[in-house]
């Protein structure tokens, strides 16, 4: 069995400029002010970390940046779901993401999550808002509000998804498909295989020299996807085949992953 684990912004789907509408919005309103500067697009970091930055470079005083992060990332989602209707016409879904999603959703071996900087219900309302939630197991992933630190959060994922399906999970099993800088780090310090997808702000060069295990231009070839993500493991998954045979199921029933 495989956890793959998808980013979302700028590899499945792109929000256009409402995040940061969501940012101006939440500063106003616990800063009492507009931000001069607002945070950079598509570098990956954690919601949390991108807060701070944000109060920092716009002059709030260092003793109240932990707090009013707080504030501001429990005003998030709410802002974010004012505008989840917005979302397919001021953003895009990203080519090939339905069919690699469905791809992925429907291979007897893989178990399909997310990792991402976002909050988790923020995550789910951009999910959720381009129909693509029941292509993912959610219950099973990593999310800013976990911990702030990325690349803890593929631990995370692995710790729930091997509650949940009675699976152990480690850097020979999982792989992550994601678009940044952020994303390579994210498994190279985590314990993941990286799949790089050259559909944001960074190149396929500097993901590739990033660490990346492979890059591909895009989504549109899912056959492509699918073997790369099961080149990673086959072998050592042949050699720690489990061999217990009780019969388990994703949350919504769907039989569970072959081993």
């Amino acid at each position: 069995m495989i956890l793959v684990l998808w980013d979302i912004d700028r590899t499945l789907l792109y929000v256009g400029d409402i995040d940061r509408l969501v940012y101006r919005t939440a500063f106003e309103e616990v800063v009492g002010r507009a931000p001069k500067r607002l945070p950079a697009k598509g570098t990956g970091v954690t919601m949390p970390v991108a807060v701070k930055e944000l109060l920092t470079v716009n002059g709030v005083p260092g003793k109240q940046v932990e707090e009013f992060t707080q504030r501001i990332i429990g005003l998030m989602p709410g802002e974010l779901e004012r505008h989840r209707g917005r979302m397919p016409t001021d953003g895009l879904l990203l080519p090939g993401a339905i069919d690699s999603l469905t791809a992925v959703w429907d291979s007897p071996r893989l178990l399909p999550s997310i990792v991402t900087g976002n909050l988790r219900a923020s995550a789910e309302i951009k999910l959720s808002a381009f129909d693509l939630i029941g292509l993912v197991d959610p219950e099973v992933g990593g999310y800013a509000s976990d911990n702030p630190h990325r690349p803890a959060l593929v631990g995370v994922a692995q710790q729930r998804a091997g509650a949940v399906y009675a699976h152990s999970f480690d850097r020979s099993n999982t792989v992550i498909v994601g678009d940044s800088l952020e994303d390579v780090r994210t498994g190279r310090e985590g314990g993941a295989r990286v799949v790089g997808v050259a559909s944001g702000t960074t190149s396929a060069a500097d993901l590739a020299n990033a660490g990346a295990d492979h890059v591909i231009s895009d989504l549109t070839d899912p056959s492509q996807l699918l073997r790369l993500i099961g080149s990673e493991v086959v072998q050592r998954k042949h050699r720690s085949r489990s061999h217990d045979d009780r019969p388990r199921r994703f949350t919504d029933g769907r039989p569970l992953p072959e081993a």
